[in-house]
């Protein structure tokens, strides 16, 4: 950051853009340089389809469009999902097919959607037109490369060709290291807390042993909230990260336990992939525009293939299979109440709906977490008491919540760990609920391109005591919380969504 910032200040913008380039690459290439042979070939072929549709007549566009979508696919699946269908292959047929296996390079998935939205985007006249260098700089930008958002190339090279004062650049660098620290802080302290309570659950579920109803709604929840402060810590820490080099990333995540439908969740989960969704798959196919059957297939499809996307395996296809289900259930919905309106529609408009969609959120959840699908649905069954209701005696969460036994112990309460998880899940749940989430806090600096909508939507109660300005007790805040999370940094932790 040092050496842009010299550069944007003492020398051609070029030179910055030149600078971050470099950096990017480096930071792509720490973990496998070889990755990177794989990353600038992808990049460049599909630069060039995409330069070539921008000036091809529509007989040849189309024949390119297909090519270039049918190349990054190729991609895609050969690095994703080879081992997944050479080994569903030998289990149906009885082969004995083998396949060497494959190492995932870090961010194909998110890559390849963004380079399918370039050549959609050149196909159809609405992308922004750039050198070679400028669409390297986009399509590398570290922030975002690894796990997302899921970038438009026109949202883009914009800002990477403006040029900031002193001003600016002083307001992006307090925006960005707040938002880095929020979400440093929803990773390290708060779910990487919540994995081990989770996994214990998972694990108990795995090797057959009973589980209460008590436990398996301790498991269920803590995984939720794992995933939920997980990625919306790496969303913070993308937006955060990039927002220090003057770059504005879409906003990807919108407080999505407040949903009070299905379709409201999916505008506020991993916004920029439920947008690729929407544009390159879900429209395509027809969208609404074929009638309410047409409809239902093309939204049970779309969810289908998004849950395929995050994971080679059979339960991510369940995941996705749930979400198409629900999607095509709430349109039906919908469509029945609209008009008549009543009781019903007026109960699951509100906290009815968001009940609802909580737990049904929840239920598919479970076989996003479950290595297969009867494992998935014996932690589903025993939420409903079939291991019996409570066992206060049982050593399942002794190992998972050593600090906050003792944290509890020095407060002089005699807690079970089953108790201790409770409260804590229920704080975050009403956290999850009735707070704000971080680009309402940060909203009067434009923390983010708005990804719904036009603008950041206002949070009811908190815009005047919780609306955040660089002042001393803020500054104060996030140097505590940036302390507190290196200090917890030297756990085993991953992110979650790294792997999907």
């Amino acid at each position: 950051m040092a050496g842009f910032v010299f550069c944007e200040r003492f020398a051609p913008k070029w030179l910055a853009n030149a600078w971050l380039l470099g950096c990017s690459l480096l930071f792509y290439a720490w973990a496998n340089p070889v990755a990177l042979g794989l990353l600038l070939p992808l990049v460049s072929i599909n630069y060039w389809i995409g330069v070539a549709l921008q000036k091809s007549g529509e007989t040849s566009k189309k024949r390119l469009l297909f090519l270039g979508v049918a190349f990054d696919l190729g991609v895609l699946g050969y690095f994703k999902y080879a081992n997944f269908f050479v080994e569903n292959l030998n289990g149906v047929i009885g082969s004995d097919f083998f396949l060497s296996k494959i190492a995932l390079p870090l961010g194909i998935s998110f890559v390849t959607f963004m380079q399918i939205a370039w050549l959609a985007a050149s196909a159809k006249g609405e992308s922004v037109r750039c050198s070679f260098f400028e669409y390297l700089v986009q399509a590398c930008f570290f922030p975002q490369i690894l796990s997302g958002p899921i970038v438009y190339q026109k949202e883009m090279v914009p800002q990477f060709r403006a040029r900031r004062d002193a001003g600016q650049r002083a307001e992006d660098f307090c925006v960005g290291a707040t938002m880095f620290t929020f979400g440093l802080a929803k990773k390290v302290l708060v779910a990487d807390t919540l994995a081990p309570w989770a996994s214990q659950v998972f694990w108990a579920v795995g090797a057959g042993h009973p589980v209460t109803a008590l436990a398996a709604w301790i498991g269920a929840l803590a995984y939720a909230f794992q995933l939920y402060y997980d990625f919306s810590g790496y969303s913070d820490m993308a937006l955060g990260v990039a927002r220090l080099f003057g770059i504005r990333l879409p906003l990807n995540f919108d407080s999505p336990y407040k949903a009070n439908s299905i379709s409201d969740f999916w505008r506020r989960w991993h916004m920029t992939l439920s947008r690729f969704l929407r544009d390159y798959l879900y429209i395509p196919l027809g969208g609404s525009r074929c009638g309410a059957f047409r409809r239902s297939a093309n939204l049970f499809l779309t969810m289908l293939l998004g849950g395929f996307w995050h994971g080679a395996g059979w339960t991510f296809l369940m995941w996705g299979a749930l979400h198409g289900g629900y999607l095509v259930i709430n349109h039906a919905w919908s469509e029945a109440t609209g008009a008549a309106g009543g009781f019903f529609a007026r109960v699951f408009s509100g906290w009815g709906g968001r009940l609802l969609t909580f737990f049904s959120v929840l239920v598919a959840w479970i076989f996003f977490r479950a290595k297969s699908f009867s494992e998935g649905w014996q932690l589903v069954i025993s939420l409903f008491g079939t291991g019996g209701v409570a066992d206060f005696a049982e050593p399942l969460f002794y190992k998972s919540s050593p600090t906050l036994c003792v944290f509890f112990q020095k407060l002089g309460c005699p807690l079970y760990p089953q108790s201790i998880m409770g409260i804590c899940l229920s704080l975050l749940l009403v956290v999850a609920w009735f707070f704000p989430n971080t680009q309402q806090i940060l909203a009067r600096y434009n923390p983010g391109i708005v990804t719904y909508g036009k603008s950041i939507a206002p949070h009811p109660w908190s815009e005047k005591w919780l609306s955040w300005k660089p002042s001393v007790p803020w500054f104060l805040l996030g140097v505590a919380l940036f302390a507190w999370s290196l200090s917890n940094m030297s756990n085993i932790s991953s992110f979650l969504y790294r792997d999907f």
